[in-house]
């Protein structure tokens, strides 16, 4: 059987004035022509050249002259239109973007090394907006309307994506997407970038392969996510690797690795899976490590539970401006799992589990740098008590604005190098030496 797409006859739709009506009309009559049901046998090469041809036959029809340039890229944004993301795929094609800021239809940023610049992209109109965020969303298996008005979500690639809709959004749809590149960043593009520094890169690596408990922790947009990546290169592949996401959004390069991800409430209100509900059937799984995209609520407690009952190794986020700032938002959320905990018995939870807190900082002139590596050592007092190994000092910036500083230890020799001893990881001798 042919899987070809028909052409049937023209109707006879009157032609809109503007390029951009005109555009959205070839797009309504190809919808009409276009044989749905055949699409799925065909493969990508193929389907887009059926598509291709059918689009230049109705700008044929037509009779609008237009150039060839003009002609092959409307015959590419209606292809984008059918699709794709309308008029956020060269955006998404670009890798220099990290970010893509939808406030409205016609109004789009986007972020380029570290600094936001208002995007030319325009939607057609808010229900146009809206239409690509319905296809982003139903792809994964999530709604958007009225009842769910605000929504996560993720691109193909892993890129994060988050919607609200009216009546929440009061100036029409606003769509938020967090990039993630195709090819993840590896430890040597964080050292390119002085994000951390050599000295820095060793003690992470042998922090993960002598399976110590790590939080990462910084603000919005500080590259938490991304270094989680980083770290998790370190793993052994040998180990059974299981994460725990919100919206799925790491690119584990490991073998051995299954990925969860949590599910919202149905339109009745059932089904909704949590980061907790997910964590506690980890437990039944036999993982090696568990990696939690980001503790954000009651997980925290069976987190820590995990940490203190042998699964060492495991790495998770935190939203926090401060390492000790993330050790009391750890012990918030405790008690948001509806146990009624001593505040001490809480933080020796917190003491026990955690050995090593990351924090990141999103700088002025977009960089994100390691600001502090900070050791937990143990409890005095009712306070946990922790030691900073190496912090990121600024001088201040120069004329073009780039901040200027250097990583430097503090003269601390962590008690987890004892452990680095146990696994046959030697690190330089003077490497804590303060400079």
């Amino acid at each position: 059987m042919s899987t070809t797409i028909p052409v049937p006859a023209r109707s006879g739709d009157a032609l809109p004035r503007s390029l951009q009506s005109f555009k959205s009309h070839i797009h309504k009559r190809l919808i009409r022509r276009i044989d749905l049901s055949k699409l799925d046998l065909l493969r990508s090469g193929e389907l887009e050249k059926e598509i291709g041809f059918v689009i230049e036959s109705l700008i044929a029809e037509e009779s609008i002259p237009l150039t060839r340039q003009e002609k092959e890229r409307l015959v590419i944004e209606i292809q984008h239109e059918t699709f794709g993301l309308g008029p956020l795929e060269p955006l998404i094609a670009s890798p220099g973007i990290s970010d893509i800021l939808v406030n409205n239809f016609n109004n789009v940023y986007i972020e380029q090394d570290g600094k936001l610049h208002k995007s030319d992209v325009t939607f057609r109109d808010n229900a146009h907006l809206l239409q690509i965020i319905e296809r982003i969303v139903t792809k994964v298996g999530r709604r958007i309307d009225e009842l769910s008005p605000y929504v996560d979500a993720r691109l193909p690639d892993g890129s994060r994506v988050n919607a609200i809709i009216p009546p929440l959004a009061l100036d029409g749809p606003a769509l938020s997407i967090r990039r993630f590149g195709t090819i993840p960043l590896a430890i040597g593009d964080l050292l390119e970038k002085r994000t951390l520094d050599h000295r820095i890169s060793a003690i992470l690596e042998g922090a993960v392969k002598a399976r110590l408990n790590i939080i990462i922790s910084g603000g919005t947009g500080t590259g938490k996510t991304t270094l989680l990546n980083v770290l998790s290169a370190f793993i052994p592949s040998d180990e059974r690797i299981i994460t725990i996401e919100d919206s799925a959004e790491l690119q584990l390069k490991q073998d051995h690795v299954v990925r969860l991800e949590t599910r919202p409430a149905n339109i009745e209100g059932r089904g909704e899976v949590t980061q907790r509900d997910l964590l506690r059937n980890t437990l039944r799984m036999r993982p090696d490590r568990i990696i939690m995209g980001e503790v954000r609520g009651s997980e925290a407690m069976d987190m820590l539970q995990a940490m203190n009952t042998g699964h060492d190794g495991s790495i998770c986020t935190v939203h926090a401006n401060t390492a000790r700032d993330a050790l009391a938002r750890l012990s918030t959320m405790v008690l948001m799992a509806g146990m009624d905990l001593p505040e001490r018995a809480i933080k020796e939870q917190i003491a026990s589990a955690i050995h090593l807190i990351i924090q990141l900082v999103r700088f002025q002139d977009g960089t994100r740098k390691i600001v502090k590596i900070s050791e937990i050592t143990g409890m005095e007092g009712g306070i946990v008590v922790m030691q900073d190994i190496f912090r990121f000092e600024q001088r201040g910036t120069d004329k073009d604005g780039r901040v200027l500083g250097e990583f430097r230890s503090t003269g601390v020799r962590p008690k987890f190098v004892e452990r680095f001893k146990m696994i046959n990881y030697e690190l330089p001798s003077d490497l804590f030496d303060e400079r």
